[in-house]
């Protein structure tokens, strides 16, 4: 997560001053960097007061949108959290969030296991995979096994439940 951090007083008499900022970083190194865009901002102005505000102009993150007044702080406690999950991890909250399974990012985090990667990039093999763990057609004659049409079955799950395709095209399901 990248932020451009700007001071506000600055921007409103025409003047954009900020810098960009990777988060998460340390309380004291954040507090510095605010600090430093507010100082930028009072040099550039000429002002004797104090700027006392800031807000966001820019972002890169590709897990979740970011308000311009945002508080940086949560921000960076995010970005904290996120960095601790791995790939796998990462992506499950970023399809949660991509498809309004849960209202936010925290949400999505403490619901991170109830996203299972299929492994599948069709839903016809997901069908196929959920028969055979089942073992619902074993009580059918086996020349009969043979006509089971897993790709309906397949299109039946998509439309009824909660499977989502990440970027990779490898389906995901939701398990909630």
């Amino acid at each position: 997560m990248r932020v451009y951090i700007t001071d506000l007083e600055a921007y409103n008499n025409g003047h954009l001053v900020g810098a960009w900022h990777t988060l998460p970083m340390s309380s004291d190194e954040l507090a510095e960097a605010i600090e430093n865009e507010l100082y930028k901002g009072r040099q550039i102005c000429g002002s004797d007061h104090h700027h006392e505000e800031y807000f966001i102009t820019d972002y890169e993150c590709d897990y979740m949108q970011i308000d311009e007044y945002a508080d940086l702080e949560k921000l960076n406690i995010i970005a904290e959290d996120m960095d601790r999950l791995d790939e796998h991890e990462r992506t499950a909250v970023k399809l949660m969030l991509e498809n309004y399974v849960v209202s936010d990012i925290e949400e999505a985090i403490e619901h991170i296991d109830d996203m299972l990667c299929t492994g599948e990039s069709k839903m016809e093999d997901v069908a196929y995979n959920y028969i055979e763990e089942t073992g619902a057609l074993r009580n059918m004659p086996e020349n009969l096994q043979f006509y089971f049409d897993y790709e309906a079955l397949g299109r039946d799950m998509e439309i009824n439940g909660s499977f989502y395709t990440d970027e990779n095209g490898i389906i995901w399901e939701y398990m909630r």
